[in-house]
């Protein structure tokens, strides 16, 4: 075992966490739902959805056999919904394959949707006996101060360096307790701003720290200007009291989500009512204007709420349309703004009931 290696474990056995919700009971399937929900999402965000996804979905058959708008909705609010998807569809390989078990091979588990080679090194050496390098965010950060390594891990080069130092520093004996421990250092004291290199384990031989450059490494993703895109929102409310959604396509943003029908423009909100709906529109109110933001580009919503002047009927049944309750936030998967627009336009519509009274 390496001196890194060393230095981290005996700062892990006095300071790690060792008692998160998936250490507790550390089989496979808890490990690979904590993985997945960790991806671009900080622990302490993590650990209710987490909680509540296991008390729904306690097994890989349970999951398997669960239906899509139930996962989705435990998700909700999590981002990056196609972590949700890609979960279901590897717990039905799993079960359809593999009998429920997870193989214990890296090859394998990286085939299934969703699996990298960092979330298949974490699944192998924490839940499955396995000796395997991982690579996520904090590790990065971690190596990267530690030897130095200059540019953006995003570039081939730079991630195959790091890789390269994964391995090396990964020992052959207590696998398990060196991953969480080196995830442990990234997420508490080797963080990306104001670093605690007063507390670390590896102040000793860091590179970063005796040249005076930790916040330079890992390197910077390359800025570019991001695009906004702007829509409007149909919330078609119906005199029964209930709001229309419509399923997004499986790709793509809110892919499988409930969404509002989006629009160019006021007019085409109304028209849409219409030629969808075969219903007039009685008042339209604008609501508040929101942003929302993605990786690759700015969300600009108008919301507008249409009161229907009768109950609508459909061109023909479509799957992807439904109503639900205004007064009742549907047990779907809603991507954020939706849930919160639908909230606001609930309540704007009980105020105004009471402004009739």
């Amino acid at each position: 075992m390496d001196d890194f290696a060393t230095r981290l474990l005996a700062w892990y056995d006095d300071h790690g966490r060792h008692n998160l919700p998936w250490q507790r009971d550390a089989t496979p399937y808890h490990v690979w739902l904590s993985e997945i929900m960790l991806q671009q999402t900080q622990v302490a965000t993590v650990i209710p959805y987490y909680e509540r996804f296991i008390e729904s979905f306690p097994d890989i058959h349970a999951l398997a056999g669960a239906d899509t708008d139930a996962v989705l909705h435990h998700w909700s609010g999590l981002g990056y919904y196609a972590r949700a998807r890609n979960l279901h569809r590897a717990a039905k390989t799993l079960v359809s394959d593999f009998a429920g078990e997870f193989p214990a091979d890296i090859d394998a588990l990286q085939a299934l949707p969703g699996i990298g080679r960092s979330t298949a090194g974490a699944i192998l050496s924490t839940a499955l006996g396995g000796r395997a390098a991982i690579l996520d965010g904090n590790v990065k950060r971690v190596l990267a101060r530690f030897h130095a390594v200059e540019g953006w891990p995003g570039k081939t080069a730079v991630a195959a360096t790091l890789w390269q130092l994964a391995e090396q520093h990964t020992p052959e004996s207590r696998v398990s307790d060196y991953t969480q421990a080196i995830m442990d250092l990234g997420a508490t004291l080797c963080t990306r701003s104001k670093p605690d290199c007063q507390r670390c384990p590896q102040a000793q031989g860091c590179t970063a720290l005796r040249l005076e450059r930790q916040g330079e490494f890992p390197g910077k993703k390359p800025k570019k200007s991001i695009p906004t895109r702007r829509t409007h929102f149909v919330i078609a409310y119906t005199p029964k009291g209930e709001l229309l959604l419509e399923r997004r396509p499986a790709s793509g943003i809110w892919g499988g989500l409930w969404c509002f029908p989006e629009v160019q423009d006021a007019k085409s909100a109304s028209r849409y009512c219409e030629e969808t709906l075969f219903a007039d529109v009685a008042a339209i109110t604008e609501l508040p204007s929101l942003r929302h933001s993605f990786s690759h580009y700015h969300l600009e919503i108008s919301p507008l709420l249409l009161t229907l002047s009768r109950a609508p009927t459909l061109i023909r049944e479509r799957d992807e349309l439904r109503f639900w309750p205004a007064k009742e936030s549907p047990q779907v998967g809603l991507a954020a703004p939706v849930k919160r627009l639908w909230q606001e336009a609930a309540a704007v519509l009980t105020n105004s009931k009471k402004g009739d009274k």
